[in-house]
């Protein structure tokens, strides 16, 4: 069997146990919180991971990109969310896809209503709502969002499914009580919306919320019927100084080599750059500048209090320390949804026994 130490680098780990762990966490959480899950499968784009989110109770998946709904389709995932708005372009992709499954589609444009109504087809709607992140999404209190579900609900073709949102701005809070309070207030919009339509007689069957910090800090999520977070089965460094998890929790790490430490110099050169890495800035102040972190015990869930990535370019990444050359590290990289999204695939471990290697789908089409 291989072990760590016999694979090339840089190369994206994933831990086992950890995995298996934040996956049974979350499918309690959502019991716990009376809703289902749907987890967005962006972060890990891995099909043996979405499967066991499958076993644990998940009553389907989000995806970001059709490609990622046409593969999960093609390994018998029946119940998909497109949550991002509709692509005028793909309307036709997307009622092939939805000739095979239940495919759910977000809208919040009478441009992509239009366009859908235009199919003639029966397909299935959501009316993306803003509540706060002031990214995409229907303003709930204009005049607009209730005409946009009115037409949804009373299109000849089209199904209203419900309401659906995302507090990105969680990812902007300092604290645990700070992410609970953007929780709440995305719950109170999203409740206050759906009871707004209920009145002028558009049912409104699914509420449907995400965000992975909203999803570890929230304390209550009566009115909402489904929740979406992604990160949370590989969690990363954002998540940890937002206190969604700590670093012993993170199951994605990259392994990379020490390529380069010159005599008398202020630091070492690593093979993983942003082309393993990303070029993802991290958390900012006050935590200190890094393009990643690096495990000082990784069993331990420890991180070297000064010693990180301070610079990447394509395949370069720059240690603010020297190392000797050939020492290999683990990093945590800042955001793993953009550090999954470098690599073809990952080696699966328990410890340090390499246990498999998963297909990671990150095409584009």
């Amino acid at each position: 069997m291989k072990t760590l130490h016999d694979l090339p680098t840089p190369a994206l780990i994933l831990d086992l146990d950890r995995l298996e762990r934040n996956l049974e966490w979350m499918a309690n959480r959502a019991t716990e919180l009376g809703v289902s899950l749907r987890p967005h499968i962006k972060t890990h784009k891995c099909v043996e991971i979405a499967q066991r989110q499958r076993a644990l109770g998940a009553t389907g998946i989000t995806v970001s990109t059709l490609y990622e709904a046409r593969v999960f389709a093609d390994h018998g995932f029946d119940d998909i969310t497109w949550a991002f708005p509709v692509i005028l372009s793909r309307v036709p992709d997307v009622v092939e896809l939805a000739e095979r499954v239940q495919l759910g589609v977000v809208v919040d444009t009478p441009e992509a209503v239009a366009a859908l109504n235009a199919t003639g087809q029966p397909l299935h709607v959501f009316l993306k709502v803003d509540c706060g992140y002031h990214r995409a999404g229907v303003d709930p209190l204009s005049d607009q969002a209730v005409q946009l579900a009115r037409a949804i609900a009373e299109s000849p073709s089209l199904r209203f499914e419900g309401i659906l949102s995302h507090s990105g701005h969680a990812y902007d809070t300092k604290n645990t009580l700070q992410t609970a309070d953007i929780a709440e207030q995305e719950r109170a919009v999203m409740v206050r919306f759906s009871e707004q339509l209920q009145s002028k007689g558009i049912e409104t069957p699914t509420v449907s919320v995400g965000s992975t910090p909203s999803a570890r800090a929230v304390r209550d999520l009566h009115g909402v019927t489904e929740m979406r977070p992604g990160n949370y089965a590989l969690f990363d460094y954002m998540q940890v100084t937002l206190g969604s998890c700590t670093a012993a929790e993170c199951a994605v790490t990259v392994l990379s080599s020490v390529v380069s430490s010159q005599p008398n110099g202020h630091h070492a050169i690593l093979d993983a750059g942003a082309l393993s890495l990303s070029k993802d800035p991290g958390p900012g102040s006050p935590h200190p500048r890094t393009m990643g972190e690096i495990y000082q015990d990784y069993d331990a869930g420890v991180l070297e209090p000064d010693m990180r990535i301070i610079a990447v370019s394509q395949e370069h990444g720059r240690l603010n320390q020297t190392l000797a050359v050939g020492k290999r590290v683990r990093i945590l990289p800042n955001h793993s949804c953009l550090t999954v999204a470098e690599f073809d695939e990952c080696y699966v471990v328990r410890g340090t026994d390499v246990v498999d290697r998963w297909k990671i789908w990150r095409g584009r089409d």
